[in-house]
């Protein structure tokens, strides 16, 4: 049974990683088409050429990390020697310099590039951290738990911060570009120092029955195809985050130009920050549920129901009018969708380590770094065409990115789609992805008793 102190160490490491990651899936399309100066167009193509850089090189850093050995671990290392890199890219992917448009959009490129790269490099072994830190399957879907109730934590925190931290820079003097850049900077640093306390915290007790042995990466990758189970889940994982990318990403325009001053009484405001910062609680709620209601029916019956859930109310989204009454359904909307989203991610990483298990079972090499990385690969898939989808249904339905215009009614169509119907989609192929997903309790039971003997017989 793990120590308390390693399940609250492994949760602070995603506490940092999702931090930055909710910062760059809500705002960076924004940043970049309304502070950086980018045109939609521009701003697309950039974060998915980026993007669909970090997926690749996801497998690259998860083989790199099953071929490291020290006296840290294979993993655990990584947190700490990419913690101070990590901040520092961010700064710079936030930072927009006096040049002009062809300089800043090189410019853009190669430092949201590189916090891609550094974020891949921590991450991808932060991810590989739960197939050896326990051996147990229910135990993995606990430290899951962890891991996410702690994510959406950083989330909240970063979401409730941010834009208050660049109105206060603001009100400081400070022009908006400085301020979008300065308000990164505290949550970097912070983002710093919760990874120096992932690494104090946790460490590394399996052993896989393969490790020792620097097998060829050709079979690796051979394993990993044949891996049926793994197909699934990266289905799963690429449109559940079409999902989260496109409601998340399209909410910080939404409520700009759809909502504009919403009322929900006493002289309280429906922002995109209040909005978000609800919703990331409430995942946190639902990550409290994963647990027992997937001890009750089992993981992949609870996923399969958690996103049928998300996919229904997020279509009702779309219903909703505009009034004080109706901002207060968006908000409990918000609740409910967050609920059951959240209830889903501790128990696809959980997946991902049952996959590995059944990956050494087959074939006798568990590939965890290469096998996590997949995940953390369809993050970015799902991110990268999430954040693009975004900006080109915008210049479809002719948004208009200057400061003071007034939208069309396409546009205002256009908005409405992308918080409902089109994340919706998203739920129910991801749904559908996992329906096929074969790993369950039932057929895992004999896999770790198996591995249990070969490990204690090594």
């Amino acid at each position: 049974m793990a120590r308390l102190q390693e399940k609250i160490g492994y949760g602070l490491g995603d506490m940092s990683s999702s931090m930055f990651w909710k910062i760059f899936s809500y705002y960076l399309p924004f940043f970049y088409s309304n502070v950086f100066g980018l045109s939609l167009e521009h701003a697309a193509m950039l974060l998915l050429v980026t993007k669909l850089w970090d997926a690749v090189s996801d497998p690259v850093m998860g083989i790199v990390a099953d071929r490291t050995s020290t006296r840290w671990g294979k993993f655990r290392p990584y947190l700490l020697w990419g913690a101070v890199p990590f901040c520092v890219a961010g700064v710079l992917t936030f930072t927009t310099p006096a040049w002009g448009e062809s300089a800043r959009l090189v410019w853009a490129y190669a430092t949201y590039i590189l916090m891609m790269t550094v974020y891949t490099a921590v991450n991808v072994p932060y991810g590989a951290m739960l197939g050896v830190m326990t051996d147990d399957p229910q135990e993995r879907t606990v430290f899951s738990s962890y891991r996410m109730f702690f994510a959406y934590g950083g989330s909240f925190v970063a979401l409730a911060v941010y834009e208050p931290l660049c109105d206060a820079f603001v009100g400081a003097g400070f022009s908006e570009q400085q301020a979008w850049q300065y308000a990164v900077g505290a949550v970097g640093t912070l983002c710093m120092l919760l990874f120096f306390g992932c690494f104090a915290l946790t460490r590394e007790h399996v052993r896989p029955v393969s490790d020792g042995r620097r097998g060829s990466i050709l079979r690796d990758l051979r394993a990993l195809a044949a891996n049926g189970p793994w197909w699934w889940l990266l289905g799963a994982a690429i449109a559940a985050l079409l999902f989260n990318s496109i409601r998340g990403g399209a909410a910080a325009y939404y409520f700009k130009d759809y909502v504009g001053q919403g009322v929900l009484g006493g002289g309280v405001m429906l922002t995109a920050g209040l909005f978000l910062s609800v919703g990331e609680v409430a995942n946190m709620a639902g990550v409290v549920l994963a647990v027992p209601v997937s001890k009750r029916l089992g993981k992949k019956n609870t996923y399969i129901l958690a996103m049928a859930g998300s996919a229904l109310f997020s279509a009702m989204f779309c219903y909703v009018p505009l009034s004080p009454a109706g901002c207060w359904t968006m908000l409990l909307l918000q609740v409910v969708i967050s609920v059951f989203a959240g209830m889903t991610f501790p128990l696809l990483w959980s997946m991902y380590a049952d996959v590995a298990d059944y990956s050494e079972y087959n074939h006798g090499s568990g590939s965890t770094g290469l096998i996590f990385s997949s995940s953390s690969m369809a993050q970015k898939f799902g991110g990268a065409f999430g954040s693009a989808l975004i900006l080109w249904l915008l210049a479809a339905y002719g948004y208009d990115t200057s400061s003071a215009a007034v939208q069309t009614p396409e546009a205002l169509t256009g908005l409405r789609m992308l918080m409902s119907w089109i994340p919706a989609a998203g739920c129910v192929l991801a749904g559908a992805a996992v329906c096929c997903y074969p790993l369950t309790e039932r057929r895992l039971a004999p896999i770790t008793a198996e591995l249990e003997k070969r490990r204690q017989n090594r």
